[in-house]
């Protein structure tokens, strides 16, 4: 199993459309296509409080590539992303991918 990490650094008063837009549209766009979202976590004690901090499961990085390239092709996709950039909720984000490594705790 592989973990991406995306972390969403907010613009001042915009993180709650931001989690509106997951919430409402992304979220089922990704089931349709087979992503698994593993947590949305907000900021409590940190840099910034305007921050939004994901995680995705994958199978493998070929699971993540295959499903990855069926959702950005997806015209509810192109739909959806057209409209997040006219209500730009964020600055940047930023993305790292984790595996496994010790055994799991009991």
């Amino acid at each position: 199993m592989i973990m991406e990490m995306r972390v969403y650094r907010c613009l001042p008063g915009r993180l709650p459309a931001l989690l509106k837009r997951f919430e409402n549209t992304t979220l089922k766009l990704w089931d349709k296509h087979g992503i698994k979202q593993a947590g949305f976590f907000t900021t409590l004690i940190g840099t910034s409080n305007q921050e939004l901090t994901y995680f995705v499961a994958w199978d493998s990085l070929a699971d993540r590539e295959k499903k990855w390239a069926a959702f950005q092709a997806d015209p509810d996709v192109a739909k959806a992303m057209a409209f997040a950039k006219r209500t730009r909720c964020f600055i940047r984000y930023e993305r790292s991918f984790f595996r496994p490594m010790l055994p799991k705790a009991a």
